[in-house]
């Protein structure tokens, strides 16, 4: 067939659930044109994933959605996965120090309103049924509900649809990696009596579970019965949760009017390349792991939150192509220490070794007293420690995640600032140096004693800093990430 005469989008992004609703609304906001397929008819109040750690919280604070979240969630300052170790988010230096449980489905809406009214355009009910990539441009072939076929073209393609990616797939590439625990049950349950903790969690020799509120009366449960392995479409009873409930924990809680009961199996994959071409992946289409840790989601919206600036930036005219290549580099990384993270717990808790379990139980006793140790764990999960590879010789905030800084004036905070979706020069008199970069780049003065000056990439991370320096140098940076002054391709 040929395109080249068809109507070309920006960017098309394939997967409507928290990665792609966040990425479209990003490059929306940032004034491109975006269209984002869905295969479901609309949304859904039923989800796996159903916590937001604090990076991604600070990530949705950056676009003025956090409050609203905080509204309807549920706040718990730290887990205990393993007896005695304790993951304390409360010590974390951020607005938000704790997972805030809340499921899928409300994430997506707001995010979803949020794209819709920057202009993105959503189409529910539309399937990618293949992709084909040239020097100019991506064709991807759909499908609706009714049977009819149709092919769209767009200058680039995002796959943010989930581990079955059918845009992985149509592109050949591999999903290496290996399953590594089956017949886990999901259950969303009433109680009749509450848990003595906000997240319950229990295992031993015949399986794990989990409990987690949603803050509306319903519960969460994640059940795994090591003596009953059935393949993912065999029926979960809810009587079936209720016995592994009771095994692990002691107490089924009085569960009764499951809304939702599901069996899925957890791999633990992830994609070599991260960009092929005009063609990227996000979220579970790029890695998948199991849930332990509760990384997925939020895992998948950093992704979006790191690629999005950048495609902007390259459609825009602002940066060459090698900025799209920074995409793999940096969050290629941040996958790989996901599936080794989640690896490390889910072993640790449904091992039957007994020597492992006497080396979990040591190693949770010595971390238990090393709260260095705790920290460095919850730094990692919550995604706060999170940093970016930076050059030999840079400034050394180069690269790493910025707190929300208090400022001189309005806005009030650096997060409020980063909501404009542009950079955000932080320092003294700088507002004059960063004029001929109106609309790419806002200025802001620290409220406090800050040394660096400070360029902060619009995902809240350091892209250049330096301590007292010269104009020229500010002016360097600044060309060096926002591009010679007029330099704009609609």
């Amino acid at each position: 067939m040929n395109t080249k005469g068809m109507p070309v989008v920006d960017v098309l992004v394939v997967g409507a659930g928290p990665t792609g609703l966040l990425l479209a609304g990003d490059l929306a906001r940032s004034g491109v044109d975006v269209t984002v397929l869905e295969r479901r008819d609309g949304e859904s109040n039923l989800s796996r994933a159903f916590g937001l750690h604090a990076r991604t919280m600070e990530q949705l604070d950056a676009r003025g959605l956090a409050d609203e979240l905080l509204r309807i969630g549920t706040p718990v300052r730290s887990l205990r996965p393993l007896g005695r170790i304790c993951i304390d988010f409360s010590r974390l230096r951020t607005r938000f120090p704790f997972v805030l449980i809340t499921p899928q489905w409300q994430v997506e809406r707001l995010l979803l309103r949020r794209a819709e009214e920057a202009g993105a355009t959503i189409r529910f009910g539309v399937r990618a049924t293949g992709v084909r990539q040239d020097p100019d441009g991506v064709d991807v072939d759909v499908s609706d509900q009714n049977g009819a076929t149709a092919t769209l073209r767009a200058r680039y393609v995002v796959g943010a649809d989930g581990a079955r990616s059918a845009i992985r797939r149509g592109l050949g590439m591999p999903f290496p990696g290996k399953s590594v625990v089956n017949s886990v049950m999901l259950a969303d349950v009433l109680l009749e009596r509450e848990p003595e903790q906000l997240l319950n969690f229990a295992s031993n020799d015949d399986g794990f579970t989990f409990l987690a509120p949603f803050g509306d009366g319903w519960y969460r449960v994640i059940a795994w019965d090591r003596k009953r392995q059935l393949p993912d479409d065999a029926p979960v009873s809810l009587e079936e949760v209720r016995d592994i409930t009771k095994r692990t924990i002691g107490d089924d809680l009085g569960m009764h009017d499951s809304r939702w009961l599901s069996r899925f199996h957890s791999d633990e994959r992830q994609v070599p390349h991260y960009r092929q071409g005009r063609v990227f992946l996000a979220g579970d289409a790029a890695h998948v792991h199991s849930p332990a840790g509760g990384m997925g989601m939020n895992t998948g919206m950093q992704d979006a939150a790191n690629l999005g600036w950048k495609l902007a930036a390259v459609l825009h005219g602002w940066a060459g192509d090698a900025l799209l290549d920074s995409y793999h580099a940096e969050r290629h990384p941040v996958g790989r220490m996901v599936l080794r993270v989640s690896h490390a717990l889910l072993t640790a808790i449904i091992t039957r070794s007994p020597v492992i379990r006497a080396v979990r139980v040591s190693v949770a006793a010595v971390a238990h007293q090393l709260r260095m140790v705790e920290a460095r764990v919850a730094s990692g999960i919550s995604g706060i420690g999170i940093a970016y590879h930076a050059p030999r010789g840079s400034h050394p905030l180069t690269g790493r995640r910025v707190p929300d800084l208090r400022l001189a004036g309005e806005p009030a905070r650096l997060y409020e600032a980063l909501r404009q979706g542009t950079f955000v020069l932080v320092g003294r008199d700088v507002a004059a140096v960063a004029a001929p970069w109106a609309g790419r780049v806002a200025t802001a003065s620290p409220a406090g004693s800050l040394h660096p000056t400070l360029l902060v990439r619009p995902d809240g991370y350091v892209a250049w800093a330096a301590e007292d320096p010269h104009p020229d140098e500010v002016r360097k940076a600044l060309t060096r990430w926002l591009g010679e002054v007029g330099r704009h391709t609609a």
